[in-house]
């Protein structure tokens, strides 16, 4: 199967230790890259204790592993990601039905 042409989606979930205020979550995410984000709001209750989601476009799966390997990301993770408590990231490449 050949595969899909087109941008990557890569999201990443999470949820932040019980002890990270507001504040701390809004100066982690403050100017962060060219980002999508959002706060759960769904009725369902099914977000398994993630409560952000944060979405970035690429163009390409090699512009992902760019990002991701590039040390200005690297270093951001690391601080990010002593913040969380759960997180997951998914990329996919969008498709219509």
């Amino acid at each position: 199967m050949e595969e899909a042409k087109g941008p990557v989606k890569h999201v990443l979930l999470a949820k932040f230790k019980d002890d990270v205020t507001q504040e701390k979550i809004d100066e982690l995410i403050k100017g962060y890259a060219n980002l999508i984000r959002g706060k759960d709001v769904s009725i369902e209750n099914l977000h398994q204790g993630f409560t952000h989601i944060f979405e970035s476009t690429f163009d390409s799966k090699e512009a992902v592993a760019e990002y991701v390997a590039h040390p200005l990301h690297v270093e951001f993770a690391n601080m990010f990601l002593g913040s969380l408590d759960k997180v997951l990231v998914i990329d996919y490449k969008p498709t219509s039905v």
